[in-house]
């Protein structure tokens, strides 16, 4: 009988001790969103889908958009910033409660800016997820590299006669975060390389070199030609200080 009531001991102690183990501890991890060479990604420009996994087995643990502004652009824009000091304060974010019973290794997901399919940048880093350890404040912050570029002039499988000519080419640039380039700005157009590729019938055609327009965001040029045939736009919008790059394509047709 001791034998028996030692062994039923031991599997009542063995049960709690599970019990403990799994008990599980609701963790905060805040991801944000940020534009390369600007601000953070918010509701303004559809905010960026975060999707978090655990990383062994894939499976999504939480998804979202990040909400709110794109934060304040003295302190992330001209501030020089020293360690530890916050910059996002106030900016679009993501947080997700995980309940988790011991440390986890999470794969975060950004897709941004999320309703630009055309432009949006797929984004991935990893960290570890402690029990009772959230990842707050800043938060764990993801890099979007990029530019939107929309080609707006000539429309997309546009008809047109040699009449016509020339063209104008006509794009409109931001920041990945929504942030406008004006001549001479903080975000300065002038300094961005915006030209467009243009092939004809396939064939490389000719080089058209965009400027930026008194209105923000919008650069343009003329383009002419003086025989028909099937038109490719290859639009480009090259930082060469940074390196950031964007592009957006279009075709058009002019006959005789």
């Amino acid at each position: 009988m001791k034998n028996i009531g030692i062994f039923a001991l031991a599997l009542v102690l063995q049960f709690f001790s599970s019990f403990l183990c799994a008990e599980t501890t609701p963790t905060e991890i805040t991801v944000r969103a940020k534009a390369m060479d600007a601000k953070f990604i918010g509701t303004s420009i559809g905010g960026a889908m975060v999707i978090i996994r655990d990383a062994d087995s894939g499976e999504i643990l939480a998804k979202g958009l990040t909400q709110g502004s794109t934060g304040d652009t003295t302190k992330i824009m001209k501030t020089p910033r020293a360690r530890y000091q916050p910059i996002a304060d106030g900016a679009a974010q993501f947080t997700a409660t995980l309940d988790i019973s011991e440390p986890i290794f999470l794969t975060v997901e950004v897709l941004a800016p999320y309703i630009k399919k055309q432009a949006r940048v797929v984004a991935q880093t990893q960290t570890w997820l402690v029990p009772g350890k959230p990842i707050t404040g800043d938060g764990l912050i993801v890099e979007i590299p990029g530019m939107l570029v929309d080609l707006i002039s000539p429309q997309t499988h546009l008809y047109t006669g040699l009449d016509q000519s020339p063209f104008e080419i006509r794009a409109n640039v931001v920041m990945m975060c929504g942030c406008s380039l004006t001549d001479g700005g903080l975000w300065d157009g002038s300094k961005i390389e915006v030209v467009a590729l243009i092939k004809r019938d396939g064939k490389p055609f000719a080089r058209v070199p965009l400027e930026i327009q008194e209105m923000m965001n919008t650069f343009s040029a003329p383009f002419a030609t003086d025989v028909p045939g099937v038109y490719e736009v290859v639009l480009y919008a090259y930082d060469p200080r940074t390196g950031n790059t964007g592009v957006d394509r279009g075709s058009f047709i002019v006959r005789d």
